[in-house]
């Protein structure tokens, strides 16, 4: 190869490298040879994923179908915490374990036939301890039945995009068409810590206990964490481990530090320990390679428009929803810059919170999105009388 030919492969692959990190920023997908080119992981699926933003920062066979194990039980939790939304269960209701539920056998906390605990206690053995027969006894709290619970996980599968995602049980016991990927773990995991944030108290707790009350009597139990790592890496907070002799080590982890929030999954890791260095392997990379910058601040007031026949001459109007972005820390200083559009005038009556305009947020010159500007109170359609007042405001 010729000089000349040697220098200009190798601008153009400087060129490129460099690039990356602006790809990121504007919201195009990474190849997989870029995603795979600065971590070596040794389990046969692993992803890394931004949850703000569900940017995809390091993948390995992340679609290949696997085996879950208990990490299945982010969806049941997942459900749980919309159950309670929604107002069909709350977290004081007294469920009564069924002998379906207390036959579950793995990790469990040996609950009885006709025992009764409450929905919060439940969910805190589920989220601490895996238990088994308590994602069980909650299922059926939730649907009436296992099956009936199952049904609405591949539904919410399918709703959260989790296409190579079938889940035959509540909890995670080995089954052949029990299957799911180490992305879709990644989309559930994102669902929950988003939408549901508190499942954080659950999932940093190291240990706790909970009463048995049976027919013997009342007993203490203890619950440990599964999860190690939030004893010894900085800023983890959860969130569900997995094993069985066929799907071997799983584990979705999460962690947060100055605003950036991570999900490492691991599935199929020979070891506890690798599964747990994996995932902190991903976590050291994530945070010492990205950042998250944001623009103004929710509710910030950013402007004000003109009310047409109004009992107040204008309304203020706030911005709706903040704007985040992954950056490559290399360029998270630069700021993002914003530009508000705004009409002329709107017509009375404006309700408080109705959209007036938006404003539009730029990082290197080019748009990356976009947030709602809402009226800040109403405004009444004026009444002659105040009409009168105003235009003799203006002519004094």
């Amino acid at each position: 190869m010729s000089f000349y030919k040697r220098t200009v492969m190798i601008l153009l692959t400087v060129f490129l490298v460099n690039l990356v990190p602006y790809r990121v920023v504007v919201g195009e997908e990474k190849n997989s040879k870029e995603t795979n080119v600065e971590i070596q992981i040794e389990s046969p699926a692993a992803v890394l994923m931004e949850a703000k933003t569900g940017k995809v920062l390091f993948e390995k066979n992340m679609n290949e179908k696997r085996y879950p194990a208990s990490v299945t039980k982010i969806m049941t939790l997942l459900l749980i915490y919309e159950a309670v939304e929604n107002g069909k269960v709350k977290w004081d209701d007294v469920v009564t374990v069924s002998e379906h539920a207390a036959s579950m056998g793995g990790s469990q906390v040996y609950l009885e036939p006709n025992e009764q605990q409450t929905v919060k206690t439940l969910t805190k053995c589920i989220a601490v301890a895996s238990a088994n027969d308590a994602s069980v006894a909650m299922a059926e709290h939730i649907a009436g039945s296992e099956e009936a619970f199952v049904k609405m996980m591949n539904e919410k599968a399918k709703e959260l995009g989790m296409k190579n995602t079938n889940f035959v049980n509540a909890c995670g016991l080995h089954d052949d068409a029990h299957l799911t990927s180490a992305y879709d773990i990644a989309l559930m995991s994102r669902e929950l810590i988003n939408k549901y944030p508190e499942i954080h108290e659950l999932t940093t707790i190291w240990t706790d206990t909970i009463t048995h009350k049976t027919r013997r009597g009342e007993e203490e139990f203890g619950l440990t964490n599964t999860n190690n790592l939030i004893k010894w890496y900085q800023g983890a907070n959860g969130l569900k481990t997995g094993f069985t002799s066929q799907s071997m080590y799983c584990l979705s982890g999460t962690a947060e530090r100055d605003g950036l929030s991570l999900i490492a999954v691991v599935m199929g890791a020979k070891t506890k320990q690798a599964r747990n260095s994996e995932v902190a392997k991903m976590f050291n990379y994530g945070f010492a390679n990205y950042a998250i910058i944001q623009g103004d601040p929710v509710g910030k007031i950013v402007g004000s428009v003109k009310v047409y026949k109004g009992n107040a001459p204008a309304v203020d109007c706030a911005i709706k929803k903040d704007v985040k972005l992954l950056v490559s820390k290399k360029i998270a200083n630069q700021k993002i810059e914003s530009k508000v559009e705004l009409p002329e005038y709107v017509k009375a009556p404006v309700e408080k919170g109705m959209k007036v305009g938006e404003i539009v947020y730029l990082f290197q010159g080019k748009e990356v999105g976009r947030s709602d500007l809402v009226a800040t109170d109403a405004v009444k359609k004026a009444s002659l009388k105040t009409m009168l007042n105003l235009l003799l405001k203006r002519w004094y």
